[in-house]
């Protein structure tokens, strides 16, 4: 049987951690930063990590992560 392939969308935006979780990137920190507030700021800082509902999801679009 082929290889499965992997969504390209997908495995450009979210990483698997060493734990299992899927973590992305949070949008709105590339342009217009003067506009947005500091607390905003620092809470796009961190990543984001994807609910359990959508873990089923995931792994199917990324099935060698």
């Amino acid at each position: 049987m082929p290889k499965m392939k992997s969504h390209s969308g997908t495995k450009k935006r979210f990483k698997v951690t060493g734990s299992g979780k899927i973590v992305y990137q949070k949008s709105g920190r590339r342009h217009i930063l003067v506009n947005k507030g500091e607390r905003r700021m620092r809470s796009l800082k961190k990543k984001g990590v994807i609910t359990t509902a959508f873990q089923a999801h995931m792994k199917k679009l990324m099935p060698y992560a």
